[in-house]
C-alpha cells in the first residue's frame, strides 16, 4: 500500500466530476492530438512534466500528497549545477566511509537503527564506486544537465517564475591549495565532460566577493551555471501558471495502483480510481513502492538532506559557494542565507537528527564569524537516491501507459525542466535528442 494522505482539488477544472479523469478508450486521442495525462508529484520534476505536456496540447492533472514544492523542491540548495556530473560514489569511497560516519565533523550520517534495512542497498551503492561507472555517469548526466539554465528559462518564460532565475557562477572554495589538488579527480572528470571553470586564488576571489575573507586559498568558478533565489516559491509560481492555463491540481491521497498484465490500469485515491491515457510518476523519494509494483526494480533509498537558513543576514555572498571541506553549499536567497548539504541514510519514516543541524551551524559560524541575522530556520527533507545515482526517465511498459521521472538525487532542481521536456516528447511519440539508455526505468529489472 502507498502512504495515505488527505485529498482535495483546485484549478480550472475542479468542478468536473472524478469520472472526467477516468480513462476511456473512445474519448482518448493519439497521434499528436489531445490525451489525458496524470502526473503524480508536484516537485520541480512533476511540475515541469505537467507544463511541457500542457504546452503540447494535452489535458493534464497533477496529483500530489501535499502540494507544489512541499518536499525536496523547497529545501534544496537552489543551485543550477550544470557541472554536477561526478557522483558521490567515486573510487575510494568504501575506504573513507567508515571514518566519515564516525566523525562528528564529516558530512555523512547514518541512523544506526536503520542499518540492517539499508545494507542491501548500501552494498549495491558502494559497488558503483568505480572509475568506469563515474565515466558512465558523467557522460549520461552531461547530456541531461549541460544546458540547465536555458532549460529553466524556457520552462519559466512568460510566467512569474522567471524572476527567480539568476545566472551566477557556482563556486567551490578550498581552504588550501593542497585540498584543491586532492580533489583533482573530480575536476578532471568535469573537464573531460566539457565543463568550463576558472581556478583563482582566494585573494583574487575576495576582490569580487569579500564576504569570505581569507577562508579560501583556492576558489573554482564554474561558468554557465545559475541560481534559483527561492526554490519553493519558484516551483509554486510554475504550478500556479499551470493551473491558470487550464491544468488541474489535485492534492490527493494515493493509496495504491492497480496493475494488469504489467501495465497500470488505475491509480487508487480517496477521490476514487483515476486513470488516463498516460500516468507519469514523479514522486521523488516516495517513488519506490509504486515503481516496484510497476516492475521498475530499481535499488533505491531516501538520502536525507538538511539545511539551515539565516534570515535577514547582515551581508550576502554574490554567488553560491560549495564549501569543499564540509560538502555544503552557501546560497544567497531572497531575504535569507541558506546552508544546505549533508548526507544521511535513515529512511523516510524517522524524524530529523540533531547532529547534521549542529554541524551546519558550526560550519557557518566558523566560515562567517561576523555575520548577524535574525533567526535560524532548520529543515530536513529527502532526496531520491538510486544505487547507481542515475535518474529514471522513460516508459515503464511496452505500451507506454506509465512513465518514470524520478531519482535525480542531488540534481532534481537542475535537471527537472529537461526531464519534463523529455517525458512530454516521449508521450508525443517524438525521439529526444539524447541517449536515454542510461536512464531506462527497466534497466535494473533485467538483472
Amino acid at each position: 500500500m502507498i502512504p495515505k494522505l488527505a485529498c482535495y482539488a483546485m484549478g480550472a477544472k475542479d468542478s468536473l466530476p472524478i469520472e472526467r479523469l477516468l480513462w476511456d478508450t473512445k474519448s482518448s486521442k493519439q497521434n499528436g492530438e489531445e490525451m489525458r495525462v496524470i502526473v503524480v508529484g508536484a516537485g520541480i520534476v512533476g511540475v515541469s512534466c505537467a507544463i511541457w505536456l500542457q504546452r503540447s496540447g494535452h489535458d493534464v492533472t497533477i496529483v500530489d500528497k501535499a502540494g507544489p514544492a512541499s518536499g525536496t523542491s523547497h529545501g534544496n540548495a537552489g543551485v543550477l549545477a550544470a557541472g554536477a556530473v561526478v557522483p558521490v560514489t567515486i573510487p575510494g569511497l568504501l575506504k573513507r566511509a567508515p571514518g566519515m560516519l564516525l566523525s562528528p565533523n564529516a558530512p555523512l550520517f547514518l541512523k544506526w537503527s536503520y542499518l540492517p534495512k539499508l545494507m542491501p542497498f548500501l552494498a549495491r551503492y558502494l559497488g558503483y564506486a568505480t572509475n568506469e561507472h563515474v565515466d558512465h555517469y558523467a557522460n549520461a548526466m552531461a547530456t541531461l544537465l549541460h544546458d540547465s539554465v536555458e532549460q529553466h528559462r524556457s520552462l519559466a518564460e512568460g510566467t512569474a517564475a522567471e524572476a527567480f532565475i539568476g545566472a551566477e557562477d557556482y563556486c567551490f572554495g578550498y581552504a588550501t591549495k593542497a585540498a584543491f589538488d586532492a580533489d583533482s579527480y573530480a575536476w578532471e572528470k568535469r573537464k573531460a565532460a566539457g565543463y568550463d571553470y576558472e581556478v583563482v586564488d582566494g585573494t583574487t576571489y575576495a576582490i569580487y566577493d569579500p564576504i569570505f575573507g581569507t577562508a579560501f586559498e583556492t576558489v573554482v568558478r564554474c561558468k554557465n551555471h545559475g541560481r534559483i533565489s527561492d526554490p519553493g516559491k519558484y516551483v509554486k509560481a510554475l504550478a500556479d501558471h499551470f493551473v491558470s492555463q487550464g491544468g488541474t491540481l489535485r492534492i490527493c491521497e494515493v493509496t495504491d495502483v492497480e496493475v494488469v498484465d504489467g501495465e497500470i490500469s488505475a491509480l487508487n485515491t480517496t477521490d476514487g480510481d483515476m486513470s488516463a491515457d498516460h500516468i507519469v510518476f514523479a514522486m521523488g523519494p516516495w517513488s519506490k513502492a509504486i515503481a516496484h509494483k510497476l516492475g521498475v526494480k530499481v535499488p533505491f533509498e531516501s538520502e536525507r538532506g538538511y539545511h539551515i537558513e539565516l534570515t535577514n543576514p547582515s551581508e550576502m555572498p554574490k554567488s553560491p559557494m560549495m564549501v569543499a571541506s564540509g560538502k555544503f553549499v552557501i546560497t544567497p536567497m531572497d531575504g535569507r542565507l541558506r546552508a544546505a548539504g549533508v548526507v544521511e541514510f535513515g529512511g523516510l519514516e524517522k524524524g530529523p537528527s540533531r547532529a547534521p543541524f549542529n554541524l551546519l551551524r558550526r560550519q557557518v559560524a566558523e566560515l562567517l564569524p561576523n555575520l548577524r541575522y535574525d533567526e535560524v530556520i532548520e529543515w530536513m527533507g529527502h532526496r531520491p537516491a538510486p544505487a547507481d545515482s542515475l535518474p529514471l526517465i522513460g516508459a515503464n511498459d511496452p505500451s507506454a501507459r506509465s512513465f518514470s521521472a524520478f531519482g535525480h538525487q542531488h540534481v532534481g532542481l537542475t535537471g527537472g525542466p529537461k526531464t519534463g521536456r523529455i517525458i512530454a516528447d516521449l508521450i508525443d511519440g517524438k525521439k529526444p535528442n539524447i541517449d536515454l539508455a542510461p536512464f531506462d526505468p527497466m534497466k535494473h529489472s533485467a538483472r
